[in-house]
């Protein structure tokens, strides 16, 4: 019981270094980075999941009729070849924007994950770096 009150006064009382302050600081600006990519991965996955929707709608078109296509605000009309190879196009570049996301995620995680041993190895309960 003593070792544990001791323990937890060590922690209250750990100094604050240059360095310790230097990756708390890198932990919460990798942390924004994290919500902001996961933030784009959803993003993507839902764009990508329209394209799926899209690709099947297209097949039930006529092979005349022209399909109206959006591309930033503007709907142009393309022929059904065209606008099958477009979203085609569109999603191969999505699944591609996504794999990178997905990287720069492990990455950013597997670097959170070290600094948080060296945090809580030297200020134990004393820093929170989870998630609320």
């Amino acid at each position: 019981m003593y070792e544990l009150y001791l323990q937890r006064e060590e922690e209250r009382d750990a100094e604050v270094t240059w360095e310790d302050q230097q990756r708390i600081n890198q932990f919460s600006r990798l942390n924004v980075r994290l919500e902001n990519l996961e933030d784009e991965y959803k993003g993507q996955k839902t764009e990508k999941e329209y394209l799926d929707d899209l690709a099947t709608e297209i097949e039930l078109i006529d092979e005349e009729e022209l399909v109206p296509y959006k591309i930033g605000d503007a709907f142009i009309m393309l022929s059904l070849e065209q606008a099958q190879a477009r979203v085609e196009r569109d999603k191969a570049a999505i699944d591609s924007h996504v794999d990178e996301l997905d990287s720069q995620i492990s990455g950013i995680t597997t670097e959170m994950d070290e600094l948080k041993r060296a945090l809580y190895a030297k200020f134990g309960q004393a820093i929170n770096l989870e998630k609320s």
